[in-house]
C-alpha cells in the first residue's frame, strides 16, 4: 500500500464536488445511497467527471438486497462494468455470493475480466459471506485490489477486531478498506486499534429541501424517511477526516 486513502461516497454531483473540495483522495460513485447504494446513471458519472479529476470507483449493484443474482441481472452487472470502464471509470465496486454464503468466485472472476485495467473493489457483500478469510484469499486469487468492509458488524468500529485480522492476512496485496460509521472521531481510534489507513465514509448530511409548497398526505419517498429530507456529503467532515487519517498515517509511517 503506497498510502492512506479516504473514498468518499457520492450519489450527487453535488456531494462529489463537497467530497473533492473536501481532500478526497477517491470517490464511489452510485446511486440512491439511501439504501445502501445501486449502479448510477452514466449521465451522473460523465457530469461528475466534469467537475473533478480524482479517481472515480463506480459501484456496480442492480438492485436492492441480497448479492445472490439471477441469469438477468449478472447479465446487467457485466454490461455496467463494460459500460463504465468504456466511459473511463478508475474503478468498480461489486460482489456476488452463492446460496451458501461463499463468494461466487465464477462469476467475480467473470467481473473482474471484464473490468480490465479498472480497479476491483468487493464490496460489502463480504461482510454477508459465511467465512471472511476465506474469502480474502480467494480476493488474493482472484486480483481484487480492494475489500470493504466493516468487519462484518454494523460498524468498523464494532467490527475492529476482524479488520485488524484480514489487514495482517492481507499481506498487503488487497487493501482492507473500512467502512460503516467512519468519521474523523472513529478514524482516530481505528488506525491504532487496526493498521487500517484506506477508509471509506459518505460524510453526510441531511438538508431540508427548499420546497415551499409541501403536500403531506402523500409521500414518494422511503417509507419512514421525511420527504423533504436530502442527504448530501459535508465538505468540512471529509476535511476533518482527511486531516485526521492524514496523521494517522504518519503516526504509522
Amino acid at each position: 500500500m503506497e498510502k492512506y486513502i479516504l473514498e468518499v461516497c457520492v450519489d450527487s454531483a453535488e456531494s462529489a464536488e463537497a467530497a473533492a473540495a473536501g481532500g478526497a483522495d477517491r470517490l464511489e460513485l452510485c446511486g440512491n445511497l439511501v439504501i445502501g447504494g445501486t449502479t448510477p446513471e452514466t449521465d451522473l458519472f460523465e457530469k461528475i467527471r466534469t467537475l473533478t479529476d480524482i479517481k472515480i470507483n463506480v459501484l456496480i449493484r442492480p438492485r436492492y438486497g441480497d448479492f445472490l443474482y439471477t441469469e438477468y441481472e449478472f447479465d446487467i452487472l457485466s454490461r455496467s462494468v463494460k459500460r463504465f470502464r468504456e466511459m473511463g471509470a478508475d474503478g468498480v465496486v461489486v460482489g456476488c455470493l452463492l446460496p451458501d454464503g461463499s463468494l461466487d468466485t465464477e462469476r467475480m472472476k467473470q467481473l473482474v475480466e471484464a473490468a480490465g485495467d479498472m480497479d476491483v473493489t468487493l464490496h460489502r457483500a463480504f461482510d454477508m459471506c459465511r467465512d471472511p478469510y476465506e474469502a480474502l484469499e480467494q480476493a488474493k486469487l482472484l486480483g481484487i485490489r480492494t475489500i470493504l468492509t466493516s468487519g462484518q458488524r454494523e460498524t468498523c468500529w464494532e467490527g475492529r477486531e476482524l479488520i485488524a485480522g484480514l489487514v495482517k492476512e492481507s499481506g498487503g496485496k488487497v487493501d482492507i478498506m473500512a467502512g460503516g460509521g467512519v468519521d474523523a472521531g472513529i478514524i482516530r481510534k481505528l488506525i491504532p486499534a487496526t493498521g487500517v489507513t484506506s477508509c471509506h465514509m459518505s460524510g453526510k448530511v441531511v438538508l431540508d429541501s427548499r420546497m415551499a409548497y409541501r403536500r403531506q398526505e402523500v409521500s414518494m419517498g422511503v417509507p419512514g424517511m421525511g420527504e423533504y429530507e436530502i442527504f448530501r456529503t459535508s465538505e468540512a467532515k471529509v476535511r476533518e477526516a482527511k486531516q485526521v487519517l492524514r496523521a494517522g498515517w504518519d503516526t504509522l509511517g
